[in-house]
């Protein structure tokens, strides 16, 4: 008994540092893929698994050797079905340098609120949105630029009926409107809601690629939302716009 327990290795600092690791990945990848089109994915993945051992188990050799040849090719296939997750991901982690500084959302929440309450009352349709740790110059680039602080009086002039820039989004960085007028992508995510129109699936097709939060004024109905990371709050009072917007991370 005594021989046997004196030859269980003693774990070592770098072990205990490697399990961390790989356990703080694991949270992280599961955080990202959280009620998104990436998770029904691993699920699918995970049965597909799950009928390749069954088939050794059962000797069912020509099911068995499909799988296997699908297998042999998972890290491509991971590749391409996650690519976009993946881009996600890396963008995010590069953003975390000293180089790059996020809007402070709580400092200007009333400000965003007040104007798209003023919006939302006059049914103006309106795209605002909040740069965060992940650059959005690619989209400024589509616009046209402003330098302006953020104030109502400003937003509301942008997305004023007749203005030049009120087709497009409004982009803020720090306490600073940059862009107005600026194209937004898509989101083709599937299970999207047909009855969203053009506006909240842009709002939503940004914030699936990157932190950024986009405040969206329906011109139909008035209704406000608030996109950010894939999912859309709607609904939305000055009150809650404030609250969602300063409970976002510093």
């Amino acid at each position: 008994m005594h021989g046997f327990i004196s030859v269980i290795p003693r774990p070592r600092w770098q072990d205990v540092l490697d399990i961390l690791i790989v356990a703080y990945v694991i949270y992280r990848v599961a955080l990202l893929i959280r009620a998104t089109r990436t998770a029904q994915m691993v699920v699918g993945l995970g049965i597909v698994a799950g009928v390749f051992f069954a088939s050794q188990m059962l000797g069912l050799f020509t099911l068995n050797w499909l799988l296997n040849n699908f297998f042999s090719s998972l890290f491509v296939i991971l590749v391409v079905i996650f690519q976009s997750d993946i881009r996600r991901a890396l963008t995010g982690l590069g953003a975390r340098s000293f180089f790059t500084s996020r809007t402070n959302v709580a400092s200007i929440a009333q400000e965003l609120a007040d104007a798209a309450m003023w919006l939302s009352a006059r049914r103006i349709g309106a795209l605002i949105v909040l740069e965060q740790e992940v650059g959005l110059q690619e989209f400024i680039d589509t616009g046209r630029l402003i330098d302006g602080r953020v104030s109502p009086e400003l937003l509301e002039t942008i997305f004023m009926r007749g203005s030049p820039l009120h087709d497009g989004a409004a982009i803020i960085k720090g306490d600073r409107i940059v862009a107005a007028a600026c194209l937004l992508p898509l989101s083709a995510n599937p299970n999207v809601s047909l009855a969203l129109g053009t506006r909240h699936r842009a709002a939503i097709g940004l914030s699936e690629d990157n932190d950024a939060v986009v405040i969206v004024v329906s011109e139909e109905n008035g209704t406000v939302s608030i996109a950010h990371r894939g999912e859309l709050r709607r609904g939305l009072d000055a009150d809650a716009v404030i609250e969602t917007l300063q409970a976002l991370p510093a």
